[in-house]
């Protein structure tokens, strides 16, 4: 009897738990593939966003973005030894030179004429760069148009037509925990593609080797290797919403987490590039750093609001609109800042004459402030290869060739063009004039000459050539 009611008892408890076992079990979704075979998984996998599957098509991605992205092979020719034993066994003859050196990285096609961004250290010292395309495996010769330290990136031009462009995205929108796909191409093998999610955003992690670095990378779980630098961080559309910079491995092999440049950042980079020829950066004469719990303490606010301003330049731009040292900034053109790698990212899309509101806390109160962004040489001049436009002047200024000087026996001249709204055209200046000295005073560096303008008041006279061979004197009263 005994028996009956322990057999009785495991009964019940086994119809009991198979019950509450298949009322409580996430339901589960059957795909079923070409073949017929079937695949279940619990709808809780499943699930993104509130939707199903398809939400997730890496699939549509892929073919979106790989035929975009290519491999990059470069020659350089670099002495790494001082040890002749060492050199001769690797092609460097006792004489301390060296046969070409190959590397390689990835880069992604921005337009169908042609242009290609990457990362500058895949191309940084080449002497030769070579692209070979995904879709078709063309070869190109590449040349660099410009490059940027401070986010290491670097802007390539092939001579193609209807090359396989990618499409940019807004790097702003991107969530965290949204899937990305890296793609890459790395050792020539044909676009690789990996998966993952945006782990976080604004991430600062001391890599780029500059003197104004600016790091605000998207992290991600999607595999990223050595090869794949220069390559795409994509959406589920395909889009472009970073270019995969670096790995947090102590191997250089990916480890778990991949770092990528924001695509918003890339695209202000490569137009400075394609207009100027230089990244056109604007300084705000601050510095800042992060807040952390001590700090947010003793300052009495959440410590992920705001950054804490650290330093200020004297009679620098931010001085100027009345922020003071201890200040802690809030936003930035109506941006929340919550980090340093915001605050810089925020500032990294702006040009030197630019505006930037500021709003930040001082003993518990807002203020705002007003920051006319100068260049690194002071003014608010926009730099251009060769040549330095000024927005306060309305022209361009360009040192005039050794030869031309020698010609018209001047000892300095800096000729104007591309007049517009501004100083220049009020004063009655012609395109083309040289001007060789302001005041009597020479200049050797048209940076500086641009800076007197600027900040002229009083008597002014402004000497010269006109484009006739001419010369000439220009004085006015600048109030």
């Amino acid at each position: 009897m005994k028996k009956f009611f322990i057999v009785l008892i495991g009964f019940v408890s086994g119809i009991s738990g198979a019950w509450v076992f298949n009322k409580y079990q996430p339901k589960t979704v059957y795909f079923q593939n070409a073949s017929g075979d079937n695949y279940n998984l619990p709808l809780s996998t499943v699930n993104y966003k509130g939707s199903n599957l398809a939400s997730t098509d890496f699939v549509k991605a892929s073919h979106a973005s790989i035929n975009s992205v290519v491999f990059i092979k470069t020659l350089t020719n670099q002495r790494i030894t001082n040890d002749p034993f060492f050199d001769f066994f690797n092609g460097i003859d006792f004489f301390g030179r060296r046969g070409p050196v190959a590397s390689s990285g990835s880069g992604v096609i921005l337009t169908d004429d042609g242009y290609i961004v990457t990362n500058l250290h895949v191309v940084k010292d080449a002497s030769q760069i070579e692209v070979i395309t995904n879709n078709n495996k063309q070869s190109y010769k590449a040349i660099v148009i410009g490059t940027d330290a401070s986010t290491d990136l670097a802007l390539l031009k092939i001579e193609g037509n209807n090359l396989p462009h990618i499409i940019l995205g807004n790097s702003d929108a991107l969530q965290i925990g949204e899937w990305v796909l890296a793609v890459g191409n790395p050792f020539n093998l044909t676009s690789t593609v990996t998966a993952g999610i945006v782990s976080a955003k604004g991430r600062n992690i001391n890599i780029v080797n500059s003197q104004f670095p600016i790091e605000s990378f998207i992290q991600t779980d999607a595999a990223i290797n050595p090869g794949n630098s220069g390559g795409a961080l994509v959406d589920l559309d395909g889009k472009l919403v970073g270019i995969n910079t670096a790995i947090s491995s102590n191997t250089g092999s990916y480890n778990g987490y991949g770092f990528a440049i924001p695509v918003n950042i890339v695209a202000k980079i490569v137009k400075d590039l394609v207009e100027f020829k230089e990244v056109q950066r604007g300084y705000t004469g601050l510095n800042v750093k992060d807040i952390d719990a001590a700090m947010a303490q003793k300052l009495k606010i959440s410590n992920s609001h705001g950054v804490f301003v650290d330093y200020i330049m004297p009679e620098g731009p931010a001085e100027n609109s009345g922020i003071r040292q201890g200040d802690v900034v809030i936003k930035v053109n109506d941006k929340d800042i919550d980090s340093k790698a915001n605050f810089d990212e925020q500032i990294a899309f702006m040009r030197p004459g630019d505006k930037v509101k500021v709003v930040y806390l001082r003993d518990g109160k807002e203020g705002e402030a007003s920051i006319v962004l100068l260049s690194k040489e002071g003014n608010t001049a926009i730099l251009k290869k060769g040549s330095v436009s000024s927005d306060i002047l309305g022209a361009d200024l360009q040192p005039v060739s050794k030869g031309e000087k020698d010609k018209m026996g001047l000892k300095s001249g800096y000729r104007i063009s591309n007049i517009r709204q501004g100083r220049i055209a009020s004063m009655g200046i012609q395109e083309g004039f040289i001007i060789t000295s302001i005041n009597r005073k020479e200049f050797d560096n048209v940076n500086e000459m641009i800076k007197v303008l600027e900040q002229a008041r009083g008597q002014t006279s402004i000497e010269g050539v006109f484009p006739n061979g001419g010369k000439g004197v220009f004085s006015f009263y600048i109030y």
